[in-house]
């Protein structure tokens, strides 16, 4: 009977352990919630009514993106995006099309949306017909007063004919632009959004402009609101040395009134800009950074700010240096505070993605607070998604300026001392990276001019399986895992490795999001500017790299790696952890070997 109740409660053990290991993941965007598909689906925006419910309006279309028949619509949830209502169509699908619906609910409950639409019917310029269209036209609004059931007539924005305009491909008979972000509320001071207005078609001559209106959450005649464009003068918001493209600039909204401004460039970095003075005018764009001083990076992709109920900031970006529009699998996130009147951000944590890196690809999303919880939406460009962030994420994120302790959770190896080298260590079982969810391996080391090729550990058995790390070139490191057959690898940023005094070193394998990641010193790393991408690709067609121990050191010849190398930390995960934990892993560490001073 005995024998009976150990198997039994063994493989209940094993069971519930499997189990867990594939419990869904919210980071993984086919878990998300379909608010809505098509040939095309962008922008899905959501504002919270009154009654609690959610109305979201997106573009769409049966076709390809900027095809004849673009609109935008509404639709409604009433259990937090579990389901949605029909769509109802707030510009009809024609010849002309309606495009970029930003909406916007004043106090009294009323909800506006603003869009773009092709008022002056243009479908060909210099002899090319059925030229894109979705960029040029009127700025319009409607309006709802019932939740979204029904929407007023067309109204339109009045946009300054400034320099841009005037030297487009129209000479200023046509305008050309578009936004991507919902408009900020200003309390008693009304509501502000920004678009880029462009001054070549199609898509060059980017700068940011800024529309506002101060009575809005007072006034319910539309004729009777007030718009003012923004900044004052002749040009938009850009920089002379970021280059033609500078557009989807979007705001927020610090505590003393200051306005802060995100854009994408093709340069591998967006940029900010702040205004003091209500948008009229704006420092010189710079690209942001860090706290830890490095640049961010990131494509041709929407890089969208959020300010949350709590006072606190989030960026969306995808941390990769490319120009184009392709790299915008997996999703990152940075958090944000307040500093000396300044938004100081977080280095990036892995927020969500998909498995196929091109099919999705995802962008233009919005976030929903509702009772202490928070949602994210977004698209693939053909399907709409919204995603519940647990809020321990973000305030975890958001605790990375500060955090300073050992992550418990998932630690299943730790080992301490002078020095560890030529130490084998016994390792838990590994599932294959098709069904695991990855470790990580935290440790300390001194490795004074340790030379490209020799291992740092590993746990690689005679037959080939196994994973290792080893020095590479111009102080880099690289991992590598195998199966026997099968091999995947990356390597580190180069330069961060220590060769005089102590390297804090972080490899983070995430199996479910197929990324290899690096934290070194207690930074990221990012490709720097050396490489666009700074995390890698894992290649989960390898079988099983589980083997029984690791060695740390360099084995090989029967030698020990010199004299001056050392290993004094080492810890394993079963898990993958987040870059902020790591974070809070090392500032332990080093606070530990200065109290030891």
């Amino acid at each position: 009977m005995k024998i009976i109740l150990y198997l039994y409660l063994y493989f209940l053990t094993a069971y519930i352990a499997h189990a867990q290991s594939l419990d869904p993941d919210f980071r993984d965007r086919t878990e998300g919630l379909p608010i809505f598909q098509n040939g095309y689906v962008d922008q899905p925006y959501v504002v919270v009514l009154d009654d609690g419910s959610w109305l979201c309006v997106f573009t769409t279309n049966a076709g390809k993106e900027g095809s004849g028949g673009q609109h935008i619509v509404s639709t409604i949830s009433r259990d937090q995006g579990k389901t949605w209502t029909a769509t109802l169509r707030i510009e009809e699908p024609t010849d002309e099309s309606a495009s970029w619906a930003m909406p916007f609910k004043t106090a009294y409950g009323r909800v506006y949306v603003f869009y773009s639409y092709n008022g002056d019917k243009i479908h060909s310029l210099n002899g090319k017909m059925n030229i894109r269209e979705d960029v040029i036209g009127w700025y319009c609004y409607k309006f709802t007063d019932d939740g979204g059931r029904t929407w007023s007539k067309r109204h339109r924005l009045p946009v300054r004919m400034t320099e841009a305009d005037l030297n487009n491909d129209w000479s200023g008979k046509v305008q050309i632009f578009w936004g991507i972000g919902k408009p900020i509320d200003l309390g008693r001071r009304g509501m502000m959004f920004a678009f880029t207005k462009l001054g070549r078609y199609m898509l060059e001559d980017g700068e940011g402009w800024f529309i506002r209106c101060d009575n809005i959450h007072r006034e319910r005649d539309p004729e009777k609101l007030r718009w003012v464009n923004l900044p004052e003068g002749e040009h938009g918001l850009r920089s002379p040395d970021f280059g033609s493209i500078q557009e989807e600039q979007n705001i927020v909204e610090l505590s003393n009134g200051t306005l802060y401004c995100f854009y994408r460039t093709t340069m591998g970095h967006p940029a900010e800009s702040y205004s003091k003075d209500g948008g009229r005018s704006w420092t010189m764009p710079q690209i942001p950074s860090y706290y830890t001083g490095q640049l961010i990076k990131h494509p041709r992709a929407c890089a969208r700010i959020f300010k949350t109920s709590n006072g606190r900031y989030l960026l969306w970006q995808h941390v990769n240096g490319a120009s184009d529009f392709i790299h915008r699998n997996p999703v990152w996130i940075s958090g944000g505070v307040e500093e000396h009147g300044r938004i100081k951000w977080t280095q990036p944590e892995l927020l969500l993605y998909g498995p196929h890196p091109l099919k999705d690809a995802m962008s233009y999303p919005d976030l929903i607070e509702q009772h202490g919880r928070y949602w994210i939406t977004e698209t693939n460009k053909v399907q709409a998604l919204s995603h519940e962030i647990p809020a321990s994420f973000l305030e975890k994120l958001w605790g990375q300026f500060s955090i300073r302790e050992i992550a418990r959770e998932g630690l299943v190896l730790n080992e301490a001392g002078d020095d560890l080298m030529l130490r084998s260590l016994l390792l838990p079982k590994e599932e294959e990276p098709s069904k695991g969810v990855g470790f990580t391996i935290d440790l300390e080391a001194e490795l004074t001019g340790l030379a490209e090729g020799k291992l740092i550990f590993s746990s690689r058995e005679p037959q080939g399986r196994g994973f290792w790390l080893e020095m590479a070139a111009n102080r880099a490191v690289k991992f590598t895992m195998t199966d026997g057959v099968k091999t995947t690898s990356w390597q580190s940023d180069a330069g961060l490795i220590r060769f005089a005094g102590t390297t804090q070193l972080a490899l983070v394998v995430d199996y479910r999001a197929r990324i290899i990641s690096y934290v070194i010193n207690g930074q990221f790393n990012d490709g720097g500017k050396e490489r666009i991408f700074g995390w890698g690709r894992l290649d989960t067609s390898v079988g099983s790299v589980s083997t029984r121990t690791l060695t740390i050191g360099d084995i090989r010849n029967g030698g020990v790696l010199r004299p001056a190398n050392r290993i004094s930390r080492f810890l394993f995960y079963d898990r993958p952890l987040m870059v902020t934990e790591v974070v809070g892993n090392h500032r332990e560490r080093m606070r530990s070997v200065l109290d030891r001073k």
